[in-house]
């Protein structure tokens, strides 16, 4: 069956017996949350931050968009104080079943919350809202299609107005590569979150790239068991594309976002207390489990701020 790239991957992610109805990501691809319960203390610092900014409300929401099996919401509530936990209204986000024994106080749903106090952060979401892809031809660009049992490509119609539009101001192609992932879906995602924003902050972390920077030759990408594979849309394989936060970023002001901030994971964890330092030997004649404990948490934050690896995500934070 050939279908756009937009609708094979909605297909294959989330139609019936799509992959992310049917099988937990943590089998086949690794994130900030599942590498150490440390970006959970960093939430959980930024919850804090939220908190106070809002004056500690009797409710405070933290809402995970794309939640997973819920670990980051579970390591939240663990982590943080008795009094703030009796205060959190916590929403998990996700299209697929809720996980067995999640504590009671998570809520589990299909949708974002209509309104939020409080903090929504998106972790590797963005990158898994379907798009379309185009490429540039003699005759300008046209949109690609896919087989969705192969993966074979071929080329078909000329993208329409707004996504034209899109691609002269984010992407455009006839000075940056020859071939481009219309953003448009995630803006309009994203933009979503900001407008449900009653007062708070909102947080995108996702692989990014900026409009002065876009791959030659875009970014789709298939992983399964842990593994990256070709991307073929037949709902056996996760598949995923960078997001051009950027764009996100002015959607999201232009639904009501009062400051921006664009900055990278290993910048935002930093701030927030992670650095990866290795604790002083004299701990070690001290202490010893305690120095291997330090030594644990030392490498587990280490990755989450390299550069080259999960520090390097984009984080797009915004507050109404």
């Amino acid at each position: 069956m050939w279908l756009t790239w937009r609708a094979a991957m909605e297909r294959a992610l989330y139609g019936e017996d799509g992959f992310y109805l049917r099988e937990r990501p943590s089998g086949h691809f690794r994130t900030s949350v599942s590498a150490s319960p440390a970006f959970a203390g960093a939430v959980l610092g930024l919850l804090m931050e939220v908190d106070a900014e809002l004056g500690g409300p009797p409710v405070l929401d933290l809402v995970d968009i794309g939640a997973g099996e819920g670990l980051l919401a579970v390591h939240v509530l663990e982590a943080a104080d008795p009094k703030l936990r009796e205060r959190l209204r916590v929403t998990a986000v996700e299209l697929s079943p809720r996980p067995a024994g999640l504590p009671e106080q998570i809520t589990w749903s299909a949708a974002v919350p209509p309104r939020i106090h409080g903090l929504a952060i998106a972790n590797e979401w963005l990158d898994n809202i379907p798009l379309d892809v185009a490429e540039q031809t003699s005759d300008g660009p046209r949109l690609v299609m896919v087989d969705t049992r192969t993966g074979e490509e071929r080329l078909g119609d000329p993208p329409g107005p707004a996504e034209r539009a899109w691609l002269d101001r984010w992407w455009p192609l006839t000075a940056l590569g020859a071939r481009a992932e219309l953003g448009g879906p995630r803006d309009a995602a994203w933009a979503s979150v900001v407008s449900r924003l009653v007062r708070g902050r909102a947080i995108a972390i996702d692989y990014a790239h900026p409009v002065d920077n876009r791959p030659a030759h875009g970014t789709l990408t298939g992983y399964r068991d842990g593994s990256v594979v070709t991307p073929i849309p037949d709902g056996t394989c996760d598949i995923t594309a960078h997001v051009a936060l950027d764009a996100c970023a002015e959607a999201g002001e232009r639904a009501g976002a009062i400051s921006t901030t664009l900055s990278t994971q290993r910048a935002a964890l930093r701030a927030l207390g992670l650095t990866g330092s290795r604790p002083p030997l004299e701990l070690a004649r001290q202490d010893p489990h305690g120095y291997l404990r330090a030594l644990a948490r030392a490498s587990q934050e280490g990755e989450l701020i390299d550069p080259n690896g999960l520090g390097g995500f984009g984080w797009l934070a915004q507050t109404r």
